[in-house]
């Protein structure tokens, strides 16, 4: 049976939608974050970047999220493009690399400095806030002229999308009112949430208590850099 490392991060669940999509069989290992986990030895084995998510098919390890996302499609043949000199195939690279690179980084760096670095933020949080805006505004705008983000139709890429999208209101720190400036994610937000695997992607939350304390133990593991600042400038 797969094996799949995960917490409930938006890189994990895009995985997760994927593989309840599929209705694949696979066991959901939780690797807790502000624990540690990701640093033991037996993950780092399968992961050495000490990130989630990762899964074991067999022989095949394979970690990053969307870099899973292209090996399960590829696999099932389905969710995606299977002519690898296509158009549509040549759009689902682009933008799954958009996501990968650009708005995923941004947004979560913008998670970090507006909610958890300590101040002086003001340049770093702004450049952030900037750039995923930015990228938010470049998917909305496809968007407002395609109603999937890729060949008019479903597929892997809405599913990355929509692991970061479900947090927009918190990258952004503009609560609800987020979608009126960016509509049509909301739409297509909603297109994929309102899907039944989607409903039991979002049920792993339940099957697993993560710690959700940010203390000084949990720091210490998801940011060790700090270690090089000093106490009275870490968050």
């Amino acid at each position: 049976m797969l094996k799949f490392f995960y917490n409930t991060a938006p890189n994990p669940m895009k995985v997760a939608l994927l593989l309840e999509e599929l209705g694949l069989a696979y066991e959901a290992i939780p690797v807790d974050t502000r624990k540690g986990e990701q640093f033991d030895p037996a993950f780092l084995s399968i992961n050495p970047n000490a990130k989630v998510p990762a899964i074991v098919d067999g022989e095949v390890t394979i970690f990053d999220s969307n870099a899973i996302l292209l090996y399960l499609a590829d696999r099932s043949q389905r969710f995606v493009a299977t002519d690898l000199h296509s158009p549509e195939r040549a759009q689902t690279l682009s933008w799954l690399m958009f996501i990968a690179t650009g708005v995923g980084p941004f947004s979560g760096q913008s998670v970090h400095f507006r909610h958890v670095a300590p101040e002086p933020k003001a340049y770093a949080l702004n450049r952030y806030d900037y750039e995923a805006h930015r990228h938010w505004g470049v998917i909305e705008k496809h968007l407002s002229q395609h109603e999937y983000m890729v060949g008019g139709r479903y597929s892997i890429v809405d599913m990355a999308f929509w692991g970061w999208a479900r947090m927009v209101p918190y990258v952004l720190g503009t609560g609800e009112g987020t979608w009126t400036t960016y509509p049509n994610v909301k739409r297509l937000l909603d297109v994929v949430h309102s899907r039944a695997a989607a409903q039991r992607a979002e049920a792993l939350k339940s099957q697993h208590l993560f710690k959700t304390e940010l203390d000084a133990q949990a720091r210490k593991f998801l940011y060790p850099q700090n270690e090089r600042l000093g106490d009275s400038t870490a968050p």
